[in-house]
């Protein structure tokens, strides 16, 4: 199919400048996609608009992926209801290198380069850039930009001149690698349209040039009709230090069934026979959950490769009862007793002792009340005896669970 067809199959269009979309079936377009170095790591917000970029790329397109030194010492203040605390020089540069890092991993084998903003910004000095950039931006465009005012309402922060100045530092962006690279495209998430837009009319009016936005939608989940990508523990990261593998592969596992199909067309690049097939699983028996699978391992892999993905997989089955404890290898151990809390206890041992030492329950008396509530399983089987038996240890250990979710579970192990 043709790149306009695969944007709009997978989900991928939302605003954009063209009148006609084929536009992008044509000749090569030199186009860039940005990310600030807010954080170290892209989160899976970010990597929905990357995998939009990928396609760009299979189709011939040619990518220059923005990391922003010099955006990311202002901050975007779009969306955000308080000034944000400016980060330190060395902070912007670890987040840099991260965040490029993460580049290299998610376009892998891919035409791209990295570019960054703070290598044309360094030098310009602020009466430059007046001249050459603000003299060019109506301050009624400005002020009527959605979120300045908010900021400047009567419920609104207000804002600094700093933030305010921050489109048209994106603008120039534009500019620039129009000028230098030959852009003529911006890639951006739904939120970035404004900003983006403010580079389509800089270059505009200075250099009475035409050039393009699109923007991909933000993804959203079905079932709450919340935007996607948080965990009950917060945002979902690409780097493993602040989300394990094993808990990207099990929020993944959690996604919710009216959404799935969409997050396997927008977060992997498999053709439509395969996610069609997949989807047929999935209907036939939805409680083996074979898209939410699907989707776990082909994401995983991507971020953190095939092995990460794999004992991922196995250790999510031991903790969801699909694989016996006494199965477990030794690189599996070590992954869940990273995950879950670890108790030490004889083999007939209080369970109201592990249930209170592992968490699981506040209180002995809220563990007798879990316990005879019929809340409580080992190994997968419901429990409702206050202490354990040699038979419940398995190679000297035990999953102790309350209720479904993942995190309300503990190793038990036999003390030697």
């Amino acid at each position: 199919m043709t790149l306009s067809e695969e944007l709009t199959w997978r989900g991928f269009v939302n605003q954009t400048t063209y009148k006609d979309i084929t536009a992008l079936d044509g000749p090569t377009i030199a186009f860039y996609f940005g990310v600030d170095p807010s954080a170290d790591s892209m989160t899976i917000g970010n990597l929905a608009a990357a995998m939009m970029v990928r396609h760009f790329i299979d189709h011939g397109h040619k990518a220059y992926l923005l990391v922003g030194g010099a955006t990311g010492m202002i901050g975007d203040p779009d969306g955000k209801k308080q000034e944000r605390t400016l980060q330190s020089l060395d902070n912007v540069a670890h987040n840099k290198a991260a965040i490029g890092a993460q580049y290299r991993t998610i376009f892998a084998g891919k035409d791209f380069e990295i570019v960054d903003n703070y290598d044309w910004f360094k030098d310009m000095g602020y009466l430059t850039f007046l001249r050459e950039v603000g003299k060019h931006v109506p301050m009624r465009q400005m002020l009527g930009r959605e979120f300045v005012q908010s900021r400047l309402g009567e419920e609104g922060t207000g804002i600094s001149y700093a933030e305010f100045s921050y489109s048209l530092m994106q603008g120039y962006d534009f500019l620039q690698l129009y000028r230098d690279k030959g852009v003529t495209l911006q890639l951006c998430g739904a939120d970035q349209w404004g900003n983006s837009l403010a580079g389509v009319d800089l270059i505009r009016r200075i250099d009475g040039a035409e050039t393009h936005v699109w923007s991909t939608p933000l993804i959203v989940n079905k079932t709450t009709g919340v935007k996607f990508g948080k965990s009950e523990d917060g945002a979902v990261w690409l780097d493993s230090a602040k989300t394990s593998p094993t808990q990207f592969y099990q929020f993944w596992i959690n996604c919710d069934d009216a959404g799935v199909e969409d997050y396997l067309k927008v977060y992997t690049t498999l053709s439509p026979d395969k996610i069609s097939h997949v989807m047929t699983e999935q209907m036939a028996d939805p409680s083996k959950r074979a898209a939410q699978r699907c989707l776990a391992h082909e994401v995983t892999e991507l971020v953190h490769g095939s092995k990460a993905a794999e004992l991922a997989r196995v250790a999510t089955n031991v903790l969801t009862g699909e694989t016996a404890v006494n199965a477990i290898e030794p690189e599996v151990l070590a992954i869940i007793s990273n995950e879950i809390p670890v108790v030490q206890t004889s083999n007939t041992g209080s369970v109201i002792e592990a249930l209170v030492s592992a968490g699981l329950a506040s209180s002995n008396t809220e563990a007798r009340r879990l316990i005879d509530g019929n809340a409580i399983a080992v190994n997968g089987q419901k429990l409702n005896r206050s202490n354990f038996e040699a038979a419940d240890f398995q190679n000297g250990r035990l999953l102790l669970r309350r209720g479904k979710a993942f995190k309300d579970s503990a190793l038990v192990e036999v003390q030697v």
